[in-house]
């Protein structure tokens, strides 16, 4: 006979929760319910109901057919289900066995169940079909069963066990002379049963019978009947095998239905002596190769006798203990982790089928923070979700007004009322309201900026927000600069240079962006490096900053502006393409073998023509215009004399600190005399051209002035 542990079966995770979602909208006064067969029974502390499993032939030499409830296993709630269920009637892949389901309300009478009295009040039924003469209407009911559950709505996890009542014979049957079927018949005999079985399996009206006589004749031609056919075939002489679907692979082995079966047949037709016929299938043919024909013999002092029924076993073994089963659908029922699953999907199936090296590990663990939650650091926030990115800080000290909603993603309408929230904490509100597992902080705090002076009662709240910020940065992987003005940018770029952080920016005209990655700090690693050793670093070799290029300090450019000067006006399509572009480059650099060192890339440039990444070229510096639909990649390379990322202004801060800042702060020209940009335009003012008017010379391009 099959091992125990070989008589699988499987639960489908669409039929427990389907128990679950009946069991969370039953009220919880009703304790018992047949569904479709018995009215409501409140005797009981339990729920129940008749379903309907199935099975199928072997159909593969390496696997054996499982035994599977599925979601329309359970009874029917509608007539629409109901008439579904009459449709797959006659599936040759679905023999339904019936059984019965008890459900309980705690964990504690799950365990306090008597199993052993449930199992022979399943196996008492199986026994009296076989008296009552049931089973030659319904085979199936000898393959009844039970399963015993509690679902745990709160923690989404099933407890469940199986049982498969098996009437014990006493003493058991022996198993005699088991063989491929294709051994035991001639080839006559053989072809006709094959053609048989087909036939049989092929007709809608006894596909799904799992019991059957195989009825051999004088000359070598085989018909299948049904079992309540016996006493007829056995009248005309025929050779009679009991045969079933036999759903076991094992070549020695018949399947678990033969147990019920063999009791079946001594019990109702005092048959000692059994020929059977496990019937298995390849690719939906019948293969004689790989079914059995066996001989069975019993005791028939154990038939006749419907008042002593034999002893039961079939409580389902786990990992060969007799305990329950449990399943979590945490992962499938939670709608935290069901947004989690489905948000990676996209990711997983770029890394699947396009992108093999794509480090998904390393972006769900990038912390970025976001310097600015207006239009740019809205979109930006929702760019970085999308591509898997889990820990996201946004810092601003803005509420939003009545302007931003249309063109800020992040705000509705409620966010303005009654003065409006502060952006960093509205922006937070709305990722998690989208995404439940970001993992998202808002930073209500000013940026402090060169120009903008500040008295000396003010200076305490400065310096502190200083440190927060110099914190916020240190604490985070990836920088976004994405404020509106241009002093706000200084500060934390220069603690960006110092600190060696990937630094973004992103900055909108009217129908023109930048959007640019910095350069490594001056020292590349600042942490291993001595403020007077960062005179040394060649600044030619790094990548410039967001002020590389300019020739004067950051200053205050909003105080003498009109309101209408200060509000930001750009096309509306620019800030999702400038925001789309922002994070790709991060993207690239985090996937770059040389990250925030990576020099620049061109397209179609010789240089890193064999060293492309998948992700494609990493640019320094992206200019775009609307108005032209152009776009250009452009590479700056640090300057000696650059406000924020210079070796001079790095060491500077390094050396003094917030007392650095506070010089910066409330002296406009205190960086251009630091870094020598005072000295460069003086000596740019006093520089004169001469020119030479000989004629004789117009011609010679050698003598030109390269400026």
């Amino acid at each position: 006979m099959e091992p125990e542990a070989s008589n699988a079966q499987t639960m489908d995770n669409n039929a427990i929760n389907l128990i679950l979602a009946r069991l969370e909208t039953m009220p919880r006064d009703v304790a018992r319910l047949n569904v479709g067969l018995e009215k409501l029974d409140t005797d009981v502390t339990s729920m129940s109901g008749i379903l309907e499993r199935f099975y199928a032939p072997c159909s593969h030499p390496q696997l054996s057919n499982h035994l599977t409830l599925l979601a329309e296993s359970l009874p029917a709630e509608s007539d629409e289900e109901q008439s579904s269920l009459l449709a797959s009637q006659g599936n040759r892949n679905r023999c339904p066995v019936p059984g019965i389901l008890l459900n309980t309300n705690t964990l504690e009478s799950f365990y306090a169940l008597d199993k052993q009295s449930l199992l022979k009040a399943e196996a008492k039924k199986v026994w009296d079909d076989i008296y009552s003469g049931k089973v030659e209407e319904d085979g199936s009911v000898l393959l009844r069963f039970l399963v015993i559950s509690f679902a745990d709505l709160k923690k989404w996890s099933f407890h469940y066990w199986f049982a498969f009542p098996a009437l014990v014979l006493d003493p058991p049957a022996t198993l005699v002379n088991l063989k491929p079927a294709l051994q035991c018949f001639t080839s006559e005999e053989a072809e006709s049963l094959s053609r048989a079985c087909n036939e049989w399996r092929s007709k809608s009206s006894t596909a799904d019978i799992p019991f059957f006589l195989v009825t051999i004749s004088s000359n070598s031609s085989v018909t299948l009947r049904n079992i309540r056919e016996l006493e007829a075939c056995q009248n005309n002489g025929q050779k009679v095998l009991f045969g079933f679907y036999d759903p076991c692979n094992l070549p020695n082995n018949p399947g678990w239905p033969l147990r019920n079966y063999l009791a079946y047949i001594c019990s109702r037709w005092g048959l000692g002596k059994i020929h059977f016929f496990c019937y298995r299938e390849n690719r939906g043919f019948a293969d004689l190769g790989l079914s059995l024909v066996g001989e069975a013999e019993i005791s028939l002092s154990q038939g006749g006798n419907h008042e002593n029924m034999p002893n039961v076993v079939g409580w389902e073994l786990n990992k060969g203990k007799k305990v329950p089963r449990c399943i979590s659908l945490a992962k499938s029922m939670d709608p935290t982790r069901l947004a989690v699953s489905a948000a990676d999907l996209n990711l997983k199936l770029m890394r699947w089928r396009t992108l093999p090296s794509l480090n998904l590990e390393i972006l769900a663990v990038t912390k970025c923070l976001l310097l600015g939650a207006g239009t740019l650091g809205c979109q930006v926030a929702r760019m970085l979700m999308a591509w898997g990115v889990r820990k996201i800080t946004l810092v601003d000290s803005g509420k939003v007004s009545m302007s931003n909603p249309i063109r800020q993603s992040l705000y509705a309408l409620d966010d303005c009322l009654n003065g409006g929230k502060f952006k960093a904490v509205a922006a937070v509100e709305s990722l998690k309201r989208i995404f439940p597992a970001v993992e998202a902080e808002g930073v209500v705090m000013a940026i402090p900026m060169p120009g903008h002076s500040v008295s000396s009662q003010e200076e305490s709240s400065i310096l502190q927000d200083c440190r927060h910020l110099c914190d916020l940065i240190n604490s985070h992987d990836a920088i976004f600069l994405l404020t509106d003005t241009r002093e706000s940018r200084w500060l934390p770029s220069l603690l960006c240079a110092s600190a060696n952080k990937i630094t973004i920016t992103a900055a909108l005209g009217f129908d023109s962006f930048l959007v640019m990655r910095h350069g490594a700090g001056p020292a590349g690693s600042i942490q291993n490096s001595q403020p007077e050793t960062l005179n040394n670093v060649s600044a030619g070799m790094r990548l410039g900053c967001y002020f590389c290029n300019d020739v004067v300090a950051p200053i205050d450019s909003t105080t003498n502006r009109t309101l209408d000067q200060q509000c930001t006006v750009t096309r509306p399509g620019l800030a999702p393409i400038a925001s789309a572009l922002a994070v790709e480059l991060l993207v690239g650099v985090l996937h770059h073998p040389s990250g925030i060192n990576a020099k620049a890339e061109f397209a179609n440039s010789n240089d890193n023509g064999s060293t492309e990444q998948p992700l494609g070229i990493l640019p320094h510096q992206i200019r775009g215009s609307l108005s032209q639909f152009s776009q250009m990649t452009l590479v700056g390379h640090a300057s000696t004399c650059c406000t924020a990322c210079s070796s001079t202004v790095v060491s500077e801060y390094l050396t003094k600190g917030m007392d650095f800042i506070l010089q910066a702060i409330n002296h406009p020209t205190y960086l251009e005399d630091l870094t020598g940009l005072t000295e460069l335009m003086k000596s740019a003012g006093s520089y004169t051209l001469d020119w030479d008017n000989d004629s004789e010379n117009d011609d010679n391009d050698d003598d030109c002035v390269e400026i």
